[in-house]
């Protein structure tokens, strides 16, 4: 059986069912094939979810050319919000990128590129280390987020109205805000990943 299809059927378990859904035994019976048949391709469960997440940093399509081209801000910023936007594309494959660091082949070819990029700009080789894993961290903390794995919270109408109730007595700056809440993710994410860059450009500036 093609690897392309068992990876492809597995990521489509994640997507209906969750990443907790996601077992040799299950994937067996959705491909109507039998365990051996995977076991031919990996040795455990982890085997497979690796090959998962690193089908979606394959969902980045760029260049190592292209993104030195741009320089290394506008490089990061075009890395992150592509990745943002495959993950949220797979509602609950982010789960799954918390188990291990990706070091698969579409995994480590982005890090090469970005890295490439940071070190192109004048970064120290620990910091530039440093600013692609905060980054990759910062992008998957926001993934798992905007698919709701925390579960349980109000949507933004029901925020709202609660911000727009509060007593200003009590808590006069919320009041002040309130119009302005609750922040839609997109734009935390934009507005936070601009504060990590800029944070960055000053490292390597002291570097």
């Amino acid at each position: 059986m093609p690897l392309e299809r068992i990876v492809s059927t597995a990521l489509q378990i994640v997507d209906d069912e969750g990443a907790d859904a996601l077992s040799m035994r299950t994937l067996a019976q959705r491909l109507g094939s039998g365990t051996a048949t995977l076991y031919r391709h990996f040795d455990n469960r982890a085997a497979l979810v690796a090959h998962v997440v690193d089908r979606m940093f394959g969902a980045v399509e760029l260049k190592g050319d292209e993104l030195l081209a741009m320089g290394w801000q506008q490089a990061l910023r075009t890395v992150a919000h592509t990745m943002f936007e495959a993950l949220a594309r797979h509602r609950n494959a982010a789960r799954l990128m918390v188990e291990e660091i990706p070091l698969g082949p579409n995994a480590m070819a982005l890090r090469e590129h970005c890295v490439a990029a940071l070190l192109d700009s004048g970064f120290p080789p620990r910091l530039a280390a440093h600013a692609f894993a905060t980054l990759s961290r910062y992008v998957l903390g926001f993934a798992i987020q905007v698919n709701g794995h925390g579960g349980g919270q109000l949507d933004d109408a029901q925020l709202s109205a609660v911000f727009q109730s509060v007593d200003p007595a009590l808590f006069p700056a919320t009041a002040t805000v309130a119009g302005s809440m609750p922040v839609p993710i997109e734009d935390e994410f934009s507005f936070g990943l601009e504060l990590l860059l800029s944070g960055l450009a000053h490292l390597r500036d002291d570097a």
